[in-house]
Order: structure tokens, then sequence, then C-alpha cells
């Protein structure tokens, strides 16, 4: 696997070897001991699937304190644009964030660390969107900032007109507002 690293340390782009031949193609999507020799230390105990269609913007989302999350996420149908959120108070990259562009075509995985808000806005017709994660979810846990906060101005790549929320989706606080956010001096989210 090939590593990129992105604008913000520990949040990185996966790229496997891919074979091709006349019947297709084969790739390794995940190993622990190579991830772990050059990604980090982690352990994946659950899978998540969704399906959506385009202009579905799930986020931006994370989980509090020792429920906190790290995510190995890819899109195995279609495309999305996911977007990591630096949430870390103390962090050199605070309230800035980084993307990366997920498709079926280019198998991409996108790794992002425990201190960080998630989305992704779909950019095709349907998009089935697989993601790991390191610590289960707890629903009383949740955590979230609006999608559309001026202080961060992510460019969803879709226009506002088009952004389809759920509900809950749509009454998130601003990252100014939000007084769950994590701690970067502790080595958790380092």
């Amino acid at each position: 696997m090939n590593i990129i690293k992105t604008s913000i340390s520990g949040v990185v782009i996966i790229e496997p070897r891919i074979f091709n031949d006349d019947r297709g193609y084969f790739y390794e999507s995940f190993s622990q001991r190579e991830f772990e020799n050059k990604v980090c230390k982690t352990v994946f105990i659950q899978d998540n699937e969704s399906k959506s269609s385009y202009g579905v913007l799930r986020g931006l989302h994370f989980q509090k304190g020792k429920y906190s999350q790290s995510k190995l996420v890819s899109c195995v149908k279609g495309q999305v644009l996911d977007v990591a959120v630096d949430i870390r108070k103390g962090s050199p990259n605070f309230g800035k964030w980084t993307s990366c562009l997920l498709s079926a075509e280019n198998h991409r995985r996108f790794f992002i660390p425990r201190g960080f808000a998630h989305g992704f806005s779909v950019l095709s017709d349907i998009a089935v969107f697989q993601y790991k994660c390191d610590n289960y979810y707890a629903p009383d846990q949740e955590g979230s900032i609006q999608w559309n906060d001026l202080a961060l101005n992510i460019d969803w790549q879709i226009s506002d007109d088009k952004i389809i929320l759920s509900d809950k989706d749509r009454k998130h606080p601003l990252l100014k507002d939000c007084d769950c956010l994590f701690d970067y001096n502790t080595d958790l989210y380092k």
C-alpha cells in the first residue's frame, strides 16, 4: 500500500496495490500488519456501511471522550468527497480540514484518527460507503459540528441547494459553540 500524507499530520490517504488482468482486478483492501507498520497502531473492531444518493451530506460527526473513534473509510460504489476536521484544542491545525475523493474506481482509503470530526458528500448518483472503526458506536456520546460553518468554509463540491441532510444534521452547533472537543495535549490525540 502507498501512503499519501495530507496537510494535517496523522490523516492519510491509502492507495492499495491493484493487480489487473483480463479477468478484472485484485487488491488487498486491508492488512492489520501493513497498516500498523505504515500508518499507526490501532485495532478496528466495527465495520459500517451506508448507501446514499447524490447530494446527501452526512456529518460532521464524532464520538466524545473515551468513546472517540479512528476511522478507515472507503467508497465501494460511486464517488464521495470525504472530509476530516481537526477539533483538537491546542493543535496547530485546529479548525482546519482536509479531504479526499474516494471512489470505486480509485480504491483509495482515508484514515481519520481520533480527535477529528468526519463527514462526506455524495458526488455520484448512488454511493456505497464503508468504514472501519477502532471503538464501538455509543449513541449517547455523539458530537457534531454544523456542515456549513463559515469558520470552516468547507467546499463540499455540491451547491448548497442540492445538499440533502437528515433532520439531525441540520441542527449541529458551530465549532466555536461546541463544548465537547478534544485536548491536543493528551497522547491519545497526537
